[in-house]
């Protein structure tokens, strides 16, 4: 049998530049916080279309540059993009954000701009001291 040092010998190493496959760029990464994982997905059983939904809107605001991000707002968007970027009827949208509304975990601002809190409910922001400043 070989050692290990034998077999990763025959593996080249890997350095920054090999780190990713000529002409392409390097994925983004976005911040969610685990309580989303472990709280949230367990106890609201959101389906793949409200999770998407919910994500965008969430990276939108949380995790790409964001003027309002201190508001929890996101930026105003076109109900028709949004619907396009998730492969989702116009119709179909409009009831996965409705029924997150009804879950409280966004609430509409005016019509394709979206309040989110940075841990989902407000009983996370409390526990994990995250406040807003003043916007309505």
């Amino acid at each position: 049998m070989d050692d290990i040092r034998s077999v990763l010998s025959k593996f080249k190493p890997v350095t920054s530049k090999d780190s990713s496959p000529k002409g392409s760029e390097r994925p983004t990464l976005s911040s969610i916080p685990d309580l989303f994982f472990d709280e949230i997905l367990v106890h609201f059983k959101l389906t793949k279309s409200e999770v998407m939904v919910l994500m965008y809107l969430y990276r939108q605001i949380w995790s790409k540059p964001n003027l309002n991000a201190k508001y929890g707002i996101g930026p105003l968007q076109s109900l028709d993009k949004i619907s396009k970027d998730l492969r989702l009827t116009h119709d179909e949208l409009i009831s996965i954000l409705h029924h997150l509304e009804k879950l409280q975990l966004i609430q509409t601002v005016r019509s394709g701009q979206y309040f989110i809190r940075k841990f989902f409910t407000e009983e996370f922001d409390m526990k994990y001291g995250q406040s807003y400043d003043e916007f309505f």
